[in-house]
């Protein structure tokens, strides 16, 4: 074993010119940059920030539009959902949403609330799937929104059950660009995660809404979060109690028919 590590380390400078694509790196850095931020971004903002020139992205910037992964925002680019609609394309998530679809929509009727269904993606989680609330008032996230692993409810419960190993590999890209107060009150998340299995949070951007989070726990982990973000309607009367239960029943069944 210590003379393959050394064969592999004397040789890695040759290989490594060899099998890089520059032009294709650029192209995913592109990309990678703009699923980081949430706001459009410039050509001469994505130049700066990947320490480039305007004119050696710009051939590529036009590509990736033509090729519809990238779209013009007012003065700026931003992702499609081209590339999300690929990765909805993999077997393991075309299983996970064709289970999970008719439990929420149950769910929805039973709570008369919206939910949505969460992954992780890298350093982030992205919402790939969402049921309307049969009532006519209803709080619901767009399919495709992503957020900052580090400050969702699903990605301290992403975290706390991952392995120890998984922790230690995700931690470095998840605070990379995290404030303190960020990492703190995703320490506080944590704890409530492996305390009860769920968070109860009021949601950090809208007034009026409060989020139940549970995971869905397979063999694997955690492979998706259920969400529902709970808005109060003066003729609907459903105790915490019954969000919970109704919650809790629907992330089992799913993970129970995974499984099957």
């Amino acid at each position: 074993m210590a003379k393959q590590l050394k064969e592999i380390q004397e040789n890695s400078d040759d290989l490594e010119p060899k099998y890089r694509a520059p032009a294709l790196e650029k192209g995913l850095d592109i990309l990678e940059l703009l699923a980081r931020n949430s706001e459009p971004m410039s050509s001469s903002q994505i130049a700066a920030t990947l320490d480039r020139s305007v004119s050696e992205l710009f051939r590529m910037i036009l590509a990736l539009e033509y090729r519809g992964y990238i779209m013009q925002v007012n003065d700026g680019y931003a992702l499609t959902n081209k590339l999300f609609t690929l990765g909805i394309a993999q077997g393991s998530t075309k299983n996970l949403l064709e289970i999970a679809l008719p439990a929420m929509k149950d769910l929805s009727a039973d709570l008369g609330q919206s939910c949505h269904l969460v992954v992780r993606s890298g350093d982030q989680i992205v919402v790939i799937a969402r049921q309307e609330s049969p009532m006519d008032l209803g709080f619901s996230v767009r399919v495709g929104y992503r957020r900052p692993l580090i400050v969702t409810n699903s990605g301290a419960l992403f975290y706390a059950f991952a392995s120890v190993e998984r922790q230690k590999s995700w931690l470095p890209q998840i605070v990379a660009s995290a404030s303190q107060r960020d990492i703190d009150q995703f320490n506080i998340r944590v704890s409530q995660s492996l305390e009860h299995s769920y968070i109860k949070h009021p949601s950090d951007f809208v007034d009026g809404v409060m989020d139940f989070c549970m995971p869905i726990i397979t063999r694997q982990g955690v492979i998706a979060t259920l969400i529902v973000p709970f808005i109060h309607i003066k003729d609907q009367h459903i105790p915490e109690e019954k969000v919970l239960e109704s919650l809790r029943q629907t992330t089992i069944k799913i993970a129970h028919d995974l499984i099957d």
